[in-house]
């Protein structure tokens, strides 16, 4: 199994596992929700306190053009591109990352920090910035710090090996929750379960029954393997 693949079969079960999708529903959305949900598409479901913190934090920049450059480098080396789903920075993971140092201020030394440690290591040993150094020379690098002593907590493990795996662990996090990352993964969202609906007898004590449309859509077990589909007016098509 190389190296990819292995990140995917950790990942797998954990990295989308907060993703929520939407079911059968008794009622229409109105057209003022549908068009709320439209023109909100990249933030779904925030509060209007997070909305203006993302608003405020993407109107900063944090990272400079080089260290930006370093990173995309740095993030293509731990998760390649390939020809079906792309790399980090396909996922736009380098635009993660910048998020992340500003949302949570305390990784902004070791970030900043490790970025600083990569050119002084390659300008000492290639006499080259770490990003214009040979992919080979990025590789050797790099070599002396993705391993650790799992003996020792990582907070005692030397500040270049715990900016690796901070970076490691950003890289990853940013590609699995990007669109192609889920993709990769083959998540499809929350699938039903088999389910016969509430039993009739039930029902009958409250004076309840089912909608036979609602009923054909929703329950008929024929049906169970079919993702649900809404038109522009919020009603369920199947």
């Amino acid at each position: 199994m190389d190296r990819r693949k292995s990140i995917k079969s950790i990942l797998l079960g954990t990295v989308a596992g907060g993703l929520v999708v939407h079911g059968c529903k008794p009622e229409s959305a109105s057209t003022e929700e549908i068009a709320a949900l439209k023109s909100d598409e990249n933030h779904f479901g925030r509060t209007p306190e997070e909305k203006e913190l993302i608003e405020k934090l993407n109107s900063e920049q944090f990272f400079n053009e080089h260290e930006l450059g370093t990173i995309a480098i740095l993030s293509n080396l731990i998760m390649p591109p390939n020809d079906k789903f792309g790399g980090a920075t396909d996922a736009g993971v380098p635009d993660f990352i910048e998020f992340m140092a500003k949302d949570v201020p305390k990784l902004q030394t070791d970030l900043r920090g490790g970025l600083m440690w990569l050119d002084h290591k390659s300008n000492t040993e290639f006499g080259a910035e770490f990003k214009s150094a040979s992919v080979d020379q990025q590789k050797q690098i790099l070599d002396s710090i993705a391993f650790y002593d799992s003996e020792i907590p990582m907070d005692e493990q030397p500040l270049e090996i715990q900016f690796f795996s901070l970076m490691r662990n950003l890289t990853l996090t940013g590609y699995y929750t990007s669109k192609i990352g889920i993709e990769e993964l083959g998540y499809k969202g929350n699938m039903p379960n088999v389910w016969d609906g509430v039993p009739e007898d039930v029902l009958e004590q409250h004076g309840l029954a089912y909608d036979e449309e609602w009923l054909a859509k929703c329950v008929d077990q024929s049906k169970r393997g079919v993702i649900a589909e809404w038109d522009d007016e919020g009603n369920l098509l199947t």
